[in-house]
């Protein structure tokens, strides 16, 4: 099978927001189209392309428009990113960029970002030790990141909830890492907080968003690979 084609692809993650380490690996995360032959096959192609070496995520470009209309906080930050933070970037990629706006709702933005959120709470609530929110010392690194995720979950979700826009990268790094950091000392208290901050300030200033994506605009973008790709085996 021949390999795909990529539209778009970038470096998300940690890199992207700021918040690397010396130990943080580079992310990346890419929108890719098969052939119309490829995909009328009796067993069609994947539709994701994962590898670990380098870390690397690519959805397909059916599937790719489906995650980023509910709204999947990771595949809405690829359309996101600082220009210089794009390695691959086709018409048809920037085409994608370009109806950005119009795959958000806030319904899906409040649900996905909240609740991504929220997952990463239950992940250090279900880490601490005896219930008691303490932490072994080799799980407080992974702790920590996934704090400082967590707050970053929410305050990017209420600026794209309530201003339609999102900033992927944080302004104040040392923020996320102490309260990262604060977490896994043993204050899990500061990260429910957090996730109840967040639905206290949608509650409050309400959203700039539609309550339903704009499908057409995702259908037209589509419509477009596959006239694009439309190659049938000889």
């Amino acid at each position: 099978m021949t390999a795909p084609d990529i539209l778009l692809r970038g470096v998300v993650g940690s890199h992207a927001y700021g918040l690397a380490t010396e130990d943080s690996d580079v992310d990346r995360l890419g929108v890719f189209a098969w052939p119309t032959g490829h995909i009328l096959r009796l067993r069609p192609p994947a539709e994701s392309i994962i590898t670990s070496s380098p870390d690397t995520a690519l959805h397909e470009a059916r599937k790719f428009v489906s995650l980023a209309l509910k709204c999947n906080p990771t595949v809405t930050e690829l359309l996101w990113l600082p220009d210089r933070l794009y390695e691959v970037i086709t018409p048809l990629g920037e085409q994608l960029i370009g109806i950005r706006q119009s795959l958000l709702s806030s319904t899906y933005v409040r649900n996905a970002y909240l609740g991504y959120a929220t997952q990463q709470f239950r992940r250090l609530e279900n880490r601490s030790e005896h219930g008691d929110h303490s932490f072994s010392s080799d799980t407080k690194k992974r702790t920590a990141k996934h704090a400082w995720h967590l707050a970053r979950l929410t305050e990017q979700g209420v600026l794209l909830y309530t201003e339609g826009k999102l900033d992927v990268r944080v302004t104040d790094p040392g923020f996320y890492h102490d309260f990262g950091e604060e977490v896994a000392a043993g204050d899990t208290g500061i990260a429910k907080l957090k996730i109840g901050q967040a639905e206290t300030a949608m509650d409050t200033m309400g959203s700039v968003l539609p309550e339903h994506a704009d499908e057409t605009a995702a259908e037209a973008w589509l419509q477009a690979v596959r006239r694009e790709y439309y190659k049938l085996p000889g």
